[in-house]
């Protein structure tokens, strides 16, 4: 297993290859498809976004509320090939990667390569299990959208699988 943080995946992309087994820790962002249209929305109109992404981390994800005691409740991925209209773009704006389960467009995967990000897979079912690894969860924008609020997760030791590398490579074929 690699170990790497949020704040050094940017630099670090290019050293990880379609199936390394990787366990991040740091702060990612949840987003689903209502809040994608948002982002892109506030991108067109030039406005300012809820976080900064350059080197950003975005997990398609739409938790369940947190039980008594923990940060969030279950938080398993969600089918990636919806957000992708609006992946590419990110990707050429500066995020460092995405997080979320099954293939992606070959647009976005144009994308991936020509920003030398990657696409990480957490395990679908998982979500009680990935739960554990949240240490807080913070609601950041579109509050009014429910689970598909952004959210900003502080994540210890997630478990993930390198899906698409920086040259392209994929775990999906």
């Amino acid at each position: 297993m690699i170990e790497i943080t949020t704040n050094q995946l940017a630099e670090h992309t290019v050293d990880l290859h379609a199936g390394d087994d990787i366990l991040l820790t740091g702060t990612i962002f949840t987003a689903r498809d209502a809040a994608h249209k948002r982002l892109a929305q506030l991108i067109e109109e030039n406005k300012p976004l809820p976080f900064d992404l350059n080197g950003a981390v975005i997990y398609y994800c739409g938790p369940t509320p947190a039980p008594i005691g923990r940060a969030i409740g279950s938080c398993g991925p969600t089918t990636s090939s919806r957000m992708d209209p609006y992946t590419p773009r990110l990707y050429n704006l500066g995020i460092a990667a995405t997080i979320g389960k099954g293939r992606r467009s070959a647009g976005v995967i144009s994308a991936i390569t020509k920003s030398k990000g990657v696409y990480l897979c957490a395990l679908g079912g998982c979500g009680a299990l990935i739960s554990d690894c949240v240490k807080s969860s913070e609601v950041v924008a579109f509050e009014d959208l429910g689970c598909e609020a952004i959210r900003k997760l502080e994540v210890e030791k997630l478990p993930l699988i390198v899906g698409i590398d920086s040259t392209g490579e994929s775990i999906l074929k």
